[in-house]
């Protein structure tokens, strides 16, 4: 592989790597949101009557945000994993420039 290629390539994964950590960044702050919502619905239904049909209805809701925030941390931990493997061929890409590189220069 010439070291056009390999730069390509490396630029490639440079760039799947910042996507990746954008969309994990995204994922954090939506979570960080779903906490928010789920401890107002929590101090919301302190002030009712536990068998009220109100505090019923925040609990089913409560539930789906965190069933919400189970898919978020699944698809979050997808994610991470990606990284680790973009961040391994990032390594890779440069140990194939740095021998096209030396290879170039040898005489």
């Amino acid at each position: 592989m010439g070291i056009l290629v390999a730069t390509m390539r490396l630029q490639y994964l440079i760039q799947s790597k910042a996507d990746l950590e954008y969309k994990i960044q995204l994922i954090t702050q939506s979570k960080m949101g779903l906490m928010q919502s789920t401890n107002e619905l929590m101090s919301v239904g302190n002030d009712y009557d536990p068998d009220s049909p109100i505090v019923k209805t925040l609990q089913q809701r409560q539930a789906k945000l965190k069933i919400l925030e189970q898919q978020l941390d699944m698809q979050m931990t997808q994610y991470q994993n990606r990284l680790k493997a973009v961040e391994t061929e990032i390594e890779s890409a440069k140990g194939v420039i740095d021998k096209n590189i030396e290879h170039s220069f040898k005489y």
